[in-house]
């Protein structure tokens, strides 16, 4: 009716003056990328204890250290594996995949899967070339992965899961690898098993480590692959003025990593460190209480002596984390790890020993750059707006109404793609399919107390600091506040949250 349209029109109107009033108040709220955001209430002052891992927490490496992987792990697939010399015409393409997503190793798909175990249509990959939709729903009867071939606790593809997940910030260049010799196979109508594929890609990638190839290139240009140096340096420092005891406990070998501390932060950087444990064997060290800790001596000879004791300024290498919290005492939430991997990391350490962690997620600044630009504003406001104009009008059921509600459907679908393609243009957010988490996204809130785009960040915070995880409310609960952030997370100086420990 008349009556009905006029109705639907003004509510809409009403709706979307209310959305460009909103993006001004929106525009002055920035989130800033040196904010430490948290999972869990945690204060610095009950940490005693400070851990790390090495890779991509300590130490930053340069775009071109995963060029290296990739060449190198290409060229023993066509030297040891007998694959086509082709292969070669494939250079890596660092924006082509992101951390966090799933690989379905029988049929040699690679995805995003939210938090409740959907594939995010539109982000199915063969080879180089997205599947159309209907062909992935009739793959898998529709876009929902039964938890039994999703990857196991570890994020792997073993004991009858299908399902490989992709955590490790190394494992860039191992999905592009696998996406561009999915795409040679194809192009050239080459029939392959699929699981070959995956295994061979994947020993060819940790040959790259194992062999320490990757570790002498390295230590070989140091100044080309570590990058962070400085303010590592700086975190290590105001850490250890305070008293606070730290270790490191690393999966990389010694030299590798006394190298690149040697860089970062001095010949001295032992010192800093009450306990360094290297060549760790993460996670295994969370769960093996078989293997015994052995000394290292500078020159890598490994002796048999009996450890009683973990001695600052010792080296030790592989061990097991019950002999370690046997040794130094160094139990519960007195003590904060930090790590890159949400599972080698910190899965073990909070659900069984109870220590805080921290993660360590450098692609949050790139990403927090990205929202705070005017382009992601005006589109995610208009997005939300679009959203609960559906939601209230979806009740009227005339011709015009459906009309007009059908081409806010395809507005939403529209801004939901460019939504997703301003982060990659791929496979989107790392931490987001649409409106629901990523699947990385309910890891890293299950594992990480706290999570940050480096430790660089733990600069701006004094060591009294209490963080407060936003309270966001259930969907059945009223919001009570405002838009809720992070103490800190606006774009007002630091200083002045330094001194405050309030709650939102």
């Amino acid at each position: 009716t008349p009556r009905k349209l006029f109705n639907f029109t003004f509510s809409s109107n009403i709706c979307i003056l209310f959305c460009f009033d909103l993006i001004p108040v929106i525009s002055n709220n920035f989130v800033n990328p040196d904010t430490i955001f948290a999972n869990n209430q945690m204060s610095l002052q009950d940490i005693e204890i400070y851990g790390f891992d090495y890779d991509y927490t300590l130490a930053f490496y340069s775009s071109h250290l995963h060029t290296l992987i990739f060449n190198i792990a290409r060229d023993i697939l066509i030297d040891e594996h007998r694959y086509p010399e082709g292969l070669k015409e494939y250079d890596y393409m660092p924006n082509f995949v992101i951390r966090g997503l799933h690989y379905d190793v029988q049929k040699a798909l690679l995805m995003k899967i939210d938090a409740f175990h959907y594939i995010q249509l539109g982000t199915v990959y063969r080879g180089l070339n997205p599947v159309p939709e209907k062909e992935v729903i009739a793959m898998y009867e529709g876009s929902h992965v039964p938890l039994e071939i999703m990857s196991d606790f570890y994020g792997k593809s073993s004991q009858g899961h299908t399902m490989k997940q992709f955590m490790d910030i190394f494992s860039l260049p191992e999905m592009t690898l696998l996406s561009c010799v999915n795409d040679y196979f194809m192009k050239h109508n080459i029939d392959y098993e699929p699981v070959h594929l995956y295994k061979d890609v994947k020993e060819a990638i940790g040959d790259v480590h194992v062999r320490g190839i990757m570790y002498r290139a390295v230590e070989a240009d140091i100044e080309k692959y570590i990058c962070y140096g400085e303010q590592t340096h700086a975190v290590l420092r105001k850490l250890s003025k305070n008293g606070k005891k730290m270790f490191l406990i690393t999966n990389s070998p010694f030299d590798f990593v006394d190298r690149g501390m040697n860089y970062i932060v001095g010949k001295d950087w032992r010192d800093l460190f009450d306990v360094v444990i290297v060549q760790a064997d993460k996670p295994g060290f969370f769960n093996d209480r078989r293997k015994p800790f052995r000394r290292v001596t500078d020159k890598g000879v490994l002796l048999w002596d009996r450890i009683h004791h973990l001695e600052k300024g010792q080296i030790y290498k592989q061990g097991n984390l019950y002999e370690f919290l046997r040794l130094t005492g160094w139990r519960g939430s007195k003590v904060l790890y930090f790590g890159d991997h949400i599972y080698s990391d910190l899965a073990d350490l909070t659900l069984k020993h109870g220590w805080r962690t921290g993660a360590i997620i450098p692609e949050l600044r790139k990403e927090i750059k990205i929202m705070n630009t005017e382009e992601y504003v005006h589109t995610m406001t208009w997005l939300q707006a679009l959203t609960a104009l559906l939601e209230q009008m979806q009740v009227h059921q005339d011709p015009a109404s459906q009309t007009v509600i059908q081409q806010w459907i395809n507005e939403r679908e529209e801004m939901r793609l460019r939504t997703k393609d301003i982060f990659n243009a791929q496979f989107g957010s790392l931490f987001r399919t649409y409106h629901n988490p990523t699947y990385f996204s309910r890891r890293l809130s299950r594992f990480a107390d706290i999570y940050m785009a480096s430790l660089s960040c733990l600069l701006n915070y004094d060591l009294q600091h209490t963080f407060y995880p936003r309270r966001t409310p259930l969907q059945h609960e009223s919001p009570i506040w405002p838009e809720q952030t992070s103490t800190g997370a606006m774009n007002i100086p630091f200083q002045s949250h330094r001194t405050t420990t309030g709650s939102e």
